[in-house]
């Protein structure tokens, strides 16, 4: 089965892009290099010891995405990943990720539309509950005012989907709604490569033990939590890419329950910043160098997810904890520095 991964070169993506060619699907890579690299091509393939096939192409463009399917009229399926996913940078530049996140929806969803039966996994996100008044967050948790314009294209994507789903009934779509992605492939052979100054708290971290970078800033220690930092639910990134197979098999074999679900994906625990340096540490041997910086626009005091229903429903479910995640973030930024 030939299934489509856009921004397949990316994080999550090229993760998995991976567990797709493990389970034995052909695999089609969509990415406009723009916050990737062609090179994570070939570690994918020492890992499955297949190379995926690979276009560039911006989504951006509405007639090369038409002329994509209709040169592959045999897609079974499409993993959506294409997307600016930075808080801070969208605050600064919306419009930047209003056409680059909705567009490309759209015109994926228009050609997706045009075949007979259509099976389609969107990467949305736990921005779209912005600061949620209850924890662990269930699936039904309301949607309340974007906190970033980046949580905003997660809330209109869904939106989308949804009512393009309420009319168009051969099309069957899931949204993830992922916390917060980190880790590698215990292999090194693919991991976290961000472009310029990493918008993430672990590369940034994994970089600054090594040296590139001076000195982490921690935005703010005055929330109300434990330690005064922000609380996320940090998911080994391997264990979300294998979420991603378990939801688009789960449509091929027709055991959805509607035409549009929704599941949470996260460990079902949180960790605040301070708790994740000291896992670094822990894992590294390494003393970071950090300090304590204000509160950056646009952040959540606390996230976490209720995975009731991914563990249940969706029957997955996560298997690292925070040190293994940080240890293969920490192994991967050892090699690719060497």
């Amino acid at each position: 089965m030939k299934i489509v991964v856009t921004g397949g070169l990316g994080f999550i993506g090229s993760h998995t892009a991976v567990e797709l060619q493990n389970s034995g699907f052909e695999v089609v890579i969509i990415d406009n290099l723009s916050n990737s690299s062609e090179a994570v091509l070939e570690g994918i393939s020492r890992i499955t010891n297949k190379k995926p096939l690979f276009e560039k192409l911006d989504l951006r463009e509405k007639d090369k995405v038409a002329d994509f399917f209709q040169r592959h009229p045999d897609i079974e399926g499409m993993i959506h990943f294409a997307a600016s996913k930075a808080v801070g940078e969208s605050v600064e530049n919306p419009l930047l990720y209003y056409e680059n996140n909705l567009s490309t929806l759209v015109y994926l969803l228009q050609e997706l539309t045009k075949k007979d039966k259509a099976n389609f996994i969107f990467s949305s996100s736990c921005t779209v509950y912005g600061q949620a008044d209850k924890m662990p967050i269930t699936e039904d948790a309301p949607i309340k005012h974007a906190e970033s314009p980046y949580g905003n294209t997660k809330q209109i994507g869904e939106e989308i989907i949804s009512d393009t789903c309420r009319v168009q009934k051969n099309l069957n779509a899931i949204s993830l709604r992922y916390f917060n992605p980190i880790g590698a492939h215990e292999s090194a052979e693919i991991g976290e490569l961000p472009i310029g100054v990493p918008q993430n708290l672990v590369p940034f971290i994994t970089q600054t033990g090594i040296g590139l970078r001076e000195q982490l800033q921690v935005f703010g220690d005055d929330y109300p939590t434990e330690d005064g930092t922000c609380i996320r639910d940090y998911i080994h990134v391997v264990d979300l890419a294998k979420a991603h197979v378990v939801a688009l098999q789960r449509l091929l074999n027709k055991k959805n329950k509607a035409n549009y679900e929704i599941f949470n994906l996260g460990t079902g625990k949180g960790s605040s910043v301070l708790e994740v340096i000291k896992s670094f540490e822990r894992v590294s041997g390494t003393s970071l160098n950090y300090r304590i910086a204000e509160r950056r626009v646009g952040d959540v005091i606390t996230a976490y997810a209720d995975t009731t229903k991914a563990n249940e429903d969706l029957g997955w479910k996560a298997k690292s904890e925070l040190d293994d995640a940080m240890l293969s973030a920490w192994k991967w930024e050892q090699k690719i520095r060497k």
